[in-house]
Formats: C-alpha cells, sequence, structure tokens
C-alpha cells in the first residue's frame, strides 16, 4: 500500500492566491464604500430637488404678478385719458365738493365776509314787558336767513359755526345753539363777498330795517378777512 502524499504549492500559485485573494478584498471593500457614499449623498440631493422645485414656483408667481402689474397700468392709463378728456367736467365736480365740504362745516373757512352784532335795545321804563326789546332767537334766523340766500359760505354765532342741522332757540335773555348757551351781545360772522351781503342786509324794508323796527341794536361791518375752523376742530 502505498502513502499517497499531498505536493505542496509552488511558489508561483502561492502569489496567484495571494493576488486573487487581495483582488477580491479591494473589489467588495470598493462596493461597500460606493453603497456608504450613496447613503451619505441622499439628503443633499433630495433637498436640492427641493430648492429647484420652489425656485420654479417662484418664477411662476413672479410672472403672474407681472402680468397683473401690468394689467393695472394699463387701467390706469385708460381712468388717466378718461379724466383728461373730461377735465372741465372734473374740475366742476371738485369745486361742487370743496363748496359742499364749507357748508357742512367739514373744512375751514377763511376769506372777507361782515360781522354783524345784535344787542337788546335800551330799557323802556314805560314798557314793562322786556321781550319787546330784547334779541329773540327771530331776529337771529333773519340775519342767517339772508346770509345764506346771499351766498355765504360759512356762519358763526359768537365764535360757535353752524352746521346745516344746527338747533337755535331763545331761552330768556340767552339763546341756546346745540345745546351750547351765548348772552347777548351776538356776533354773527359770515365769509362770502361783502359787498353782496351787506347790499342783501340793507336792502330798504329788508332785514336791517326790520331789527331796527324791533328795538334791536344791530351794527354790520365790512370784514377784510375772517377766519372759521371747521366743525371738528375745537370751537373757542
Amino acid at each position: 500500500m502505498s502513502n499517497k502524499y499531498m505536493k505542496p504549492p509552488s511558489k508561483k500559485q502561492l502569489i496567484i492566491l495571494i493576488v486573487c485573494i487581495v483582488t477580491g478584498f479591494i473589489i467588495g471593500y470598493s462596493y461597500n464604500l460606493s453603497k456608504d457614499n450613496k447613503k451619505v449623498t441622499s439628503p443633499y440631493v433630495d433637498q436640492e430637488e427641493s430648492y429647484r422645485e420652489e425656485l420654479i414656483g417662484q418664477q411662476e408667481r413672479n410672472k403672474e404678478l407681472m402680468e397683473e402689474l401690468n394689467s393695472l397700468q394699463n387701467k390706469i392709463r385708460d381712468y388717466e385719458k378718461t379724466f383728461a378728456s373730461n377735465e372741465d367736467q372734473y374740475e366742476n365736480l371738485v369745486q361742487e365738493a370743496e363748496r359742499l365740504r364749507l357748508i357742512l362745516g367739514e373744512i375751514p373757512s377763511v376769506g372777507q365776509g361782515v360781522k354783524i352784532t345784535l344787542d337788546d335795545g335800551e330799557y323802556d321804563p314805560n314798557n314793562t314787558n322786556p321781550n319787546d326789546y330784547i334779541v329773540h332767537e327771530s331776529h337771529i334766523f333773519k340775519v342767517i336767513n339772508e346770509l345764506k340766500i346771499s351766498g355765504a359760505e360759512a356762519i358763526s354765532i359768537n365764535g360757535k359755526r353752524l352746521e346745516t342741522n344746527s338747533y337755535i332757540n331763545c331761552t330768556g335773555p340767552v339763546i341756546s345753539i346745540d345745546g351750547e348757551q351765548f348772552p347777548a351781545p351776538f356776533t354773527i360772522e359770515a365769509v362770502g363777498n361783502s359787498e353782496t351781503l351787506i347790499a342783501s342786509l340793507k336792502i330798504v324794508g329788508g332785514v336791517f330795517d326790520q331789527l331796527l323796527n324791533d328795538q334791536i341794536v344791530v351794527t354790520i361791518e365790512q370784514s377784510g378777512q375772517v377766519v372759521m375752523p371747521s366743525v371738528n376742530d375745537k370751537q373757542s
């Protein structure tokens, strides 16, 4: 019986074996490294993609806003053309609006005008009725109505500017304007053409003559400048 003897590998075979082992190790290491790198860079790729989509969305929104801006600018140009073609009508509307604001007392009024002072008549011992020589609201109304008819822009009594719905009544020797009481003498100021206002008050048989007949002491003065605050301002 013969013993089999295993021949040891040659040097060449040993080298080939070592080369194969090293090559397999390198291939396996490279694969694992490539897989790890892919896992590390994946979140950055997702974030970059998110930024890119957001940028595209912003660009589309900017385009929409630009189109909207152009549309609004076209509308403004159309309005400007309309106003330009109706410039005279527009100017008249502005003046009318300003006149109405003055009448309502919403804006201050400054300009030439008149000052009318009404005071009680002198005491008459032969007259037992004092109502016959004191100023009543009817006397005030006569002056105010005449001023309004003659084109007064604004009117005040003892510094209180009247509104379109002001309420005036007489309580003995004082008058009440919108709940605020004022004693005689009563100073009525009006903004407007002073010559026209005075002429209308002094027309024969008019307000001035009627007041004198009622024993009222009345004076009428021309004012170069009358200043009235708006009804929204605090009045002295």
